[in-house]
């Protein structure tokens, strides 16, 4: 019974004392934790008493030594945690202007990290704020008075040219400076814009009425040769025609009874499609009255007759 309550006790007192034995450990400085990608600065007295940059637990009074327990003493010293991962901004529309006097508007994205902490603290009051005038002023710089096609096209070449005017000054601030991209080149004049918007709608309305035209003359070269090689296959083939029919009748008049049915039939196509009247009489026995059908008038009645 008495272990269980021995037990109890202890256990409650390790729950409550601990986080404050910790944290009377934290404020004296004995230990630190630094977290993955971040480093701290400690000062003591105006004067950097020590840089830690490896994550996990240290021991600082193993590392900086007894002197470290002043350092979160207010007045004494000072503790700076600094963020070390890789960082980025964009920088839009920086106005350049080119060497044919066009104004243009450049957007520049680039990356940094801070590379020295000390330099970081206290070389400058707003480092990155520098940094980014920096970039803007070498971007204006640099890329000013460069012809207006190679500041449309060539963007690898502009970005490496800002980064070579960059680089040196970012440094004495602590900062390493990584990848610079040109990615926006547009002009900045809102008249000239409209003025070049209303070229390319010209142009491409150009472009597409001579597309048209070229279209339609190619389907006129196309009809005309089309229309001429018919025209020839008619002309050979009426050139032909009296020929073969020439040989079809000489081939039926070596028959006469042949020749005799091909003329009848002709014949008979011919008052058919003629629309005249025909009028069979029998053959050989009625004399008067195919003379009197020959004699009647064009109504169909008969001449009257005269008295003697």
């Amino acid at each position: 019974m008495i272990f269980i309550a021995a037990f109890i006790i202890t256990f409650i007192v390790s729950i409550v004392a601990l986080p404050f034995f910790l944290g009377w450990l934290r404020i004296i400085s004995f230990y630190t934790t630094v977290n993955e990608g971040r480093c701290k600065v400690f000062v003591l007295f105006g004067k950097v008493l020590g840089v830690v940059d490896q994550p996990g637990l240290h021991l600082l009074w193993l590392s900086l030594g007894p002197q470290a327990a002043l350092v979160n003493v207010p007045g004494f010293g000072r503790v700076y945690e600094i963020d070390l991962r890789l960082d980025q901004e964009y920088l839009r529309s920086n106005p350049v202007n080119s060497e044919e006097g066009t104004p243009m508007g450049v957007g520049v994205w680039y990356e940094m990290r801070i590379k020295e902490p000390v330099d970081f603290i206290f070389k400058n009051v707003d480092p990155r704020g520098s940094l980014r005038a920096n970039v803007a002023n070498a971007t204006v710089r640099s890329l000013s008075n460069m012809p207006l096609e190679k500041l449309l096209v060539d963007r690898h070449e502009m970005s490496r040219l800002v980064r070579q005017e960059v680089s040196p000054k970012s440094q004495e601030w602590g900062y390493e400076l990584g990848s610079i991209y040109v990615r926006k080149v547009h002009f900045r004049d809102a008249e000239m814009i409209r003025q070049i918007e209303q070229k390319v709608v010209n142009r491409l309305r150009q472009v597409t009425s001579a597309i048209r035209q070229a279209g339609n003359n190619q389907v006129d070269i196309i009809t005309s040769a089309a229309d001429r090689q018919a025209a020839t296959e008619f002309a050979k083939a009426r050139s032909v025609r009296p020929q073969l029919v020439g040989e079809a009748l000489r081939e039926i008049g070596q028959d006469a009874d042949v020749l005799n049915a091909v003329f009848e039939t002709l014949e008979v196509d011919r008052i058919t499609k003629g629309g005249a009247e025909v009028t069979l009489i029998p053959d050989g026995k009625y004399e008067t009255l195919v003379s009197l059908l020959a004699s009647a008038g064009k109504d169909g009645t008969p001449p009257p007759v005269k008295d003697h």
